[in-house]
């Protein structure tokens, strides 16, 4: 968790707020990094730029945890998924780690498919040792 507050220490403090981005203007936002997991968090279906932002192939990622490719002790995971289950819909800052160990920062916003799949878009915000 120390490494996310340090990373997000270098964002100015008007990027990091994502609270104050209005409804409107996140509907217009369409990423091009875009994974669908199930309940299980594994991946069914991910984007080839989400697949090049990790460094793997859309057969490496798809049956895969998303968890296996979230930098450690850089979210709570366990407390951020009941929170999405409770609201069905989410958005924030993630930090992934590319195949070559490089972190990347990515903004997300995440709901439940009326099919049960969790769809996550994803912006890159930044990449870094």
């Amino acid at each position: 968790m120390a490494y996310a507050k340090s990373v997000l220490a270098a964002i100015p403090e008007e990027q990091r707020n994502l609270s104050n981005i209005s409804e409107e203007h996140r509907a217009r936002v369409q990423p091009e990094f875009i994974t669908v997991v199930n309940p299980r968090r594994k991946f069914v279906d991910v984007s080839p730029q989400f697949c090049k932002l990790l460094g793997y192939t859309r057969e490496e990622l798809i049956g895969r945890s998303y968890d296996e490719f979230t930098v450690p002790r850089t979210n709570d995971i366990s407390l951020i998924l009941e929170l999405f289950l409770q609201t069905r819909h989410m958005h924030g800052i993630w930090v992934f780690a590319h195949r070559s160990g490089t972190k990347l920062l990515v903004r997300y916003e995440s709901f439940i498919r009326d099919d049960g799949l969790y769809e996550s878009h994803l912006e890159l915000l930044g990449a870094g040792a």
